[in-house]
């Protein structure tokens, strides 16, 4: 491939991955859900929430990078918002007038600023805090729920706008340029790919890929948990601090926990090593989840759940997993990667399962050189108009084989089992079978990969026949079954021998499905023994377990200390109510036996 070939190529790859991203957040922009104007009752009822300021004319709000910065409410004036363009320059975004709100989606979280905003003339605002943000998303419910939806679709916009955030610059094809792009396409963080061409490789060629910053400062080779804090994409909590719950892993089953906890008044943290989502979130589409009749991208589904989890306050640590927990005086204490401690009164362990790799001696020489986890919008480009594999009997491949075949020129689909009748539901198998775009090789598997740098020949062989295939192909969407992610939790909970978390009955601490053998533990979703491996099944146990948990802190309240707003400071105060009632029934003199 000549030079030019090459780099149309990349550019088109770019401009689909951005489209692809933006139907899987909710396809066509929507301003009047992006720029809403509040009514006037609205208004009144926020002004007891923030403070009336007056700012001259070309007054900065904020800037880009600056965190947790205030919302505000447009009472007189104007406010432009500014992105940055391609030329290093800004340029207006959107200009608010009377009665509408700054901010995006960083409202909700820690994230550094992607904007610039500064008054147009002299201007009268609403400063609304952010711990006075907290509390109106708490108890106003309407106006929290425009926020939100202005927060989701300004971001939309902006990931559309292509101009703002950070540049990615790197080698096409590089494993560590593909794991910061996932990184930043599975968190909505806007970002600029630039790739760098073989011509233009230099001497520092070896410190790629650079990731760019706002302020011009440029991180080479950083790591996802270096990334994520100077971008404030995690929130990692304070050591000191107690939590409710701490959730470990965001896919479908720890959103859920996270939400519902939340929303009850329990002081939630969810701890995640890349993103929300979990498996489900790399999911092309789920037809079969109710209440989508059309289907829901994997994404699309953890982004909206974990919009519900931060309008009610939770806290994610993104980028860190779990090494190690114990259990002192009651707490369960979690030490992170780099040493960080999260302590918390409960543990929600929803930390799935990772899929299995192939019994192959090169396997990994080729991971994200050619091997897969996940067939999504970013992985789509790098196939498109290729022959591609996808190993795999379950629903997670079956989706990837008919996502991958709207794109790819062919889709090779290899089980070693005899048929997909007892691993993959009906409407797929129904699928495959009738697309002229996929072959299905049953009781198969890939005996050899081949490539230098990367995959570019794979052999598979038919184990009943010993027939060996071998074709010119360099993707392979490896989903051949899960290992639990537990191997934090041993010594510490019961495992079966495979390594899933045993629970309830003889297994658990108390009589709930979903105990562990620890005391104030509990296990959902994927990770759990004899769980079912489907998404509803995960939400449903992640927002079940919830009621068990405030069970266990009702019946352990008098041993932990309580934060101001979390749901055990009316539990103690009843409590302490109650001991006040009996003591004076126990010592009035008129009471008889007295």
């Amino acid at each position: 491939m000549n030079n030019l070939n090459e780099q149309t190529q990349l550019d088109t790859a770019a401009e689909t991955i951005a489209e692809t991203l933006l139907k899987s957040l909710g396809a066509e922009f929507r301003s009047e859900l992006a720029f809403p104007e509040l009514t006037e009752d609205m208004i009144e009822r926020l002004r007891g929430y923030g403070e009336q300021v007056p700012f001259p004319a070309n007054a900065t709000l904020y800037a880009h990078g600056d965190r947790k910065i205030d919302m505000f409410v447009v009472l007189e004036g104007e406010v432009d918002i500014f992105l940055p363009s391609a030329e290093g320059d800004a340029k207006i975004y959107v200009r608010h007038r009377k009665n509408n709100v700054t901010g995006e989606f960083n409202l909700l979280n820690s994230q550094g600023a992607v904007v610039e905003a500064r008054t147009v003339f002299p201007s009268t605002l609403l400063r609304i805090s952010r711990t006075q943000l907290r509390r109106l998303m708490r108890t106003e419910g309407d106006i929290a729920n425009v926020i939100v939806a202005a927060c989701i679709w300004r971001r939309i916009g902006i990931l559309k706008a292509a101009s703002s955030g950070v540049v990615l610059k790197g080698l096409h094809g590089d494993p560590k340029m593909m794991l910061l792009q996932r990184f930043f396409v599975r968190n909505n963080y806007p970002h600029r790919i630039v790739d760098v061409s073989v011509d233009e490789r230099d001497n520092n060629s070896a410190s790629l890929p650079v990731v760019v910053l706002s302020d011009g400062r440029s991180l080479r080779r950083p790591s996802v948990a270096q990334l994520a804090d100077e971008l404030g994409i995690t929130e990692l909590p304070d050591p000191e601090m107690i939590c409710d719950v701490a959730v470990v892993g965001a896919g479908p089953a720890g959103l859920a926990a996270g939400v519902y906890a939340a929303s009850e008044g329990l002081c939630t943290t969810v701890i995640e090593g890349i993103a929300p989502g979990g498996q489900a979130g790399a999911s092309s589409k789920i037809e079969n989840y109710l209440g989508f009749p059309a289907g829901i991208s994997g994404q699309q589904l953890a982004t909206r759940a974990q919009l519900q989890a931060l309008k009610f306050g939770v806290q994610f640590a993104i980028s860190r997993e779990v090494i190690a927990i114990k259990q002192v005086n009651g707490i369960h204490k979690l030490t992170l990667q780099d040493g960080i401690q999260v302590c918390a009164r409960t543990v929600v362990v929803a930390s799935g399962a990772r899929y299995r790799k192939l019994d192959l001696d090169n396997y990994v020489k080729y991971e994200n050189c050619g091997l897969y986890y996940a067939a999504t919008a970013m992985e789509a480009v790098l196939c498109r108009d290729q022959e591609v594999i996808v190993v795999g009997g379950g629903n997670s491949a079956g989706q990837a084989s008919l996502y991958l075949s709207g794109v790819a020129k062919h889709v090779h689909h290899i089980v070693r089992g005899p048929s997909f009748a007892e691993t993959m539901s009906q409407y797929l198998i129904s699928r495959i079978k009738n697309s002229s775009h996929m072959t299905v090789y049953t009781q198969s598997e890939i005996v050899a990969l081949e490539g230098d740098s990367s995959l570019r020949r794979v052999t598979w062989v038919n184990l009943n026949t010993g027939e060996r295939t071998i074709r010119d192909i360099s993707t392979v969407f490896v989903m051949i079954g899960a290992e639990p992610n537990t191997g934090w939790l041993f010594g510490t909970v019961r495992l079966d021998k495979k390594g899933f978390i045993l629970t309830g009955n003889a297994a658990g601490f108390d009589n709930s499905p979903y105990a562990t053998s620890m005391s104030g533990i509990y296990a959902v979703g994927d990770a759990r023994a004899n769980s079912v491996k489907r998404v509803a099944s995960a939400v449903g146990e992640g927002s079940v377990v919830i009621s068990y948990i405030h069970r266990y802190l009702a019946d352990h309240r008098h041993e932990f200390s309580a934060q101001p707003n979390s749901t055990l400071a009316p539990l103690h105060s009843v409590a302490a109510a109650t001991a006040g009632v009996n003591a004076q029934i126990v010592l009035h003199p008129s009471f008889p036996g007295a």
